[in-house]
Order: C-alpha cells, then structure tokens, then sequence
C-alpha cells in the first residue's frame, strides 16, 4: 500500500505557512518602510534574499518602501577619483565635489542596482530620490564639537549635509497603488535651491513617519540592542530606550540608530525594528512568526 503521508520536510513547511497566516491578514493594506544597509547591501547572496523578502511582501499585500545608505561605495568612489575625504566626529564633510559623486554613486549605481535585484526577484520597482517631484525637503545641518582648551562648542560645517524638514507622500502613495515598490536615495533639495546627502536613517525615519508606516525596519550588521550580559533586547520604548543611554548600555553608532526609531514611533509610526541584516529572510522572521527575530521599539 502506497504511504500518502507528506514527508516531514513539506509538513514543516506547510505548518510555517499556516503561522505566518494571521500575520498576513494583520499586515495586509499596511505600509512598512526598510532601511536597507550594511552588510545585506554588499553580499550579492544577502542582495537576493532581501529582494525575495521585498518582493513576498508586496505579493501579501503589503507595501513596502525601500530607503537605502550607501556611506562604503561613496569612499571607495572618492577614493577611486582621488578625491580626498575629511571627518569630523566620525561625519564626512561633504564639500561641491563629494556631494557630486555622492548623489551620482546613490541615485546613479546603488539605487538601480537594487531595482535590478528586486526586478530579477519578480516584483516591480522604481528607483527615485528625494529631488523627484520634490518629495522630500531638507536643510542644511548643523553640528557643533566641544573645545576642550576654550570650554566652548565650536560650530562645524558639514558642507552639504542636510536633514528632511518635509516629506509629500504623493509620488510614493502613487508607486504603491500602482503596484510598484518605490527605492529610495538619501538625496533631496533645499529650500535654498542646493542638494543635499542626508543620512539614510534619518531620511527613512522622516519617510516612515510621513507615511504612518505600520513598521520601520532598520537593517544593520549587529543582532540588534544587546543588554549588558549581550542578551538580545527584544522590546523596548523611548523610556527604556532613554535609561539604556543613560546606563550606558548603548552607545555609539546604536544611538543615533534608536534615537531614530523613538522619533519614528513618537511621529506615529506603530513600531520601529532594528535587525540583523546578515541574517537570510531576517524580516519575513520578523514579521511572520511568533519569536521575533530583532529588537522592536513602540511607543
């Protein structure tokens, strides 16, 4: 007698299919903005599998909106041209001649590479920045570094680095509703005519908010928020959030990151995640099943 019973391997599999279930009648109709960076950006095998991941969630219903970094391809361009860079406090100082190959390395390659990689995977997309249609507004930053000798801040001039300062969610309200998956540059003009690079954190932080987003990930190359015993902090709120700083607890690069999310969620966002990039499908983890796989930030 023939045995009809599925082998274990498809029984596993169709029982993650009924889990993630729920979660998509949860998620469909809503808006998730992804940060993409790190790592999942450089690896051609991390590449496709964020695409599939990109690609599944349009095709369940969701819409998600793509806004990618680029800080590594920009300093090997400019090292390639012979241009030479300048830091201060870790932040590069974008004179006319940077923020030139800058927009053309993240509008220009980067950005069409990922609607290569999300095209190859089967979806639909289209690669803008914050200079199309004008959809995103910014201004120039400013920062100040402490003199020590003088006991004063010093003001620092970061060339043209700028912040949003308003977002028109028209032309990515469109995209979505065409079934296209908008991809993102951290390029936008200024009320004063010039354009401006803007941190890509910040920039999908400014977006997820103008779009109510249901969810704001952060791809990164860390677990996420480890505690002081390195154990994965898997829920957390601008309190917490505020006491792990204060505790120091957190710190460097992770604080910009959660400060980030906390004015994500505060601006109406429902939840802001920050997850391993390196990790393959980390965001259909994320999203689809019951444990989770990063560290979520809500208000």
């Amino acid at each position: 007698m023939t045995d009809h019973t599925p082998h274990a391997s498809l029984l596993a599999k169709a029982e993650t299919l009924v889990e993630a279930l729920p979660y998509m009648q949860l998620h469909a109709g809503t808006t998730f903005v992804i940060k993409y960076g790190g790592h999942a950006m450089g690896d051609p095998e991390a590449a496709r599998d964020f695409a599939e991941d990109v690609v599944l969630m349009k095709a369940v219903g969701i819409n998600p909106v793509v806004v990618h970094g680029g800080g590594p391809q920009i300093g090997a361009m400019l090292k390639r041209l012979g241009v030479e860079s300048r830091f201060v406090d870790g932040l590069r100082v974008t004179d006319a001649e940077t923020a030139r190959i800058a927009e053309m390395v993240l509008a220009g390659s980067i950005n069409k590479e990922i609607v290569g990689w999300i095209d190859q995977a089967g979806g639909r997309a289209v690669g803008i920045s914050g200079r199309d249609a004008n959809f995103v507004t910014a201004e120039k930053v400013g920062r100040s570094t402490p003199d020590k000798l003088q006991g004063i801040e010093r003001h620092v001039d970061l060339g043209f680095v700028g912040e949003p300062v308003a977002v028109d969610r028209r032309i990515i309200d469109t995209l979505s509703d065409a079934g296209v998956i908008p991809v993102i540059a951290p390029i936008a003009h200024g009320a004063d005519g010039q354009t401006y690079n803007i941190n890509a954190d910040t920039m999908a932080g400014a977006i997820a908010a103008a779009l109510g987003a249901k969810r704001f990930f952060l791809l990164t190359d860390v677990a996420g928020v480890l505690d002081k015993n390195k154990e994965l902090v898997t829920d957390l709120d601008p309190a917490a959030v505020a006491a792990l700083r204060a505790d120091g607890t957190i710190s460097g690069g992770m604080i910009p990151k959660l400060e980030t999310c906390v004015m994500a969620v505060e601006q109406g966002v429902e939840a802001a995640v920050i997850l391993d990039g390196r990790v393959p499908h980390a965001m259909l983890l994320e999203i689809f099943t019951k444990r989770g796989a990063g560290t979520l930030v809500h208000a």
